[in-house]
């Protein structure tokens, strides 16, 4: 088994401390850190999506393993120029203006800088304003919005509203999640897009941008 395998067994398995000892090993021993990031780390989350997806993980174990991989990645990090990370795009996202719910935020939020994304995580009860002032200060192709209760839901209509009064719909993509939103909701609304997980929503972003 290489290197680069143990490393992404560890991630798989949530094994933050053998990721850390792993990484810290292979950037002593000069491996390029685009490699380590990439063959190791981000190829271990890719199996965790795949088994997330297929109900062979749940989300305690997926949260274990993004815990391992974003470990690694901040080990390996400061080796890294900005440059020479592709990103797949940027995306900002938050739960809305009186949810305080933030789990399945978060779990979109490391699966989607697992596949390449750069996540701008608003965090929870994030009023309108808050999401336009973050696409005019980032420039996101993407925004995910968040929420978990039939009350606060409505709220997602109301930032898509305002970004229709600012101008910038057409700027943006806006993808919408949590338990009590459809796909019936989504196109009420005119967002672009629903997810039902996590590894769903990493999908459906990447479907927006390529």
């Amino acid at each position: 088994m290489t290197d680069f395998n143990r490393l992404s067994e560890a991630v798989i398995s949530g094994d933050f401390r053998q990721a850390e000892v792993l990484t810290k090993q292979m950037v002593e021993n000069k491996v390029d850190p685009l490699q380590i990031i990439n063959e190791g780390l981000i190829a271990g989350m890719n199996v965790v999506a795949v088994r997330f997806k297929a109900g062979d993980m749940f989300v305690p174990e997926v949260m274990m393993s993004a815990k391992a991989m974003s470990t690694g990645v901040e080990l390996v990090k400061p080796l890294v120029t900005e440059s020479d990370i592709t990103s797949a795009g940027k995306v900002v996202i938050g739960t809305v203006k009186g949810d305080m719910h933030d789990i399945g935020k978060n779990l979109v939020t490391m699966m989607l800088e697992s596949v390449g994304f750069s996540v701008i995580d608003l965090g929870v009860d994030v009023k309108a304003e808050t999401f336009i002032e973050a696409i005019k200060e980032h420039h996101p192709q993407i925004i995910g919005i968040s929420a978990l209760l039939t009350t606060t839901m409505l709220n997602m209509k109301d930032i898509l509203d305002i970004l229709k009064e600012e101008g910038l719909r057409d700027k943006v993509k806006v993808i919408i999640g949590g338990a009590p939103v459809t796909q019936e909701f989504c196109t009420q609304i005119g967002a672009d897009g629903y997810a039902d997980d996590a590894a769903e929503a990493a999908d459906l972003c990447k479907r927006l941008v390529g």
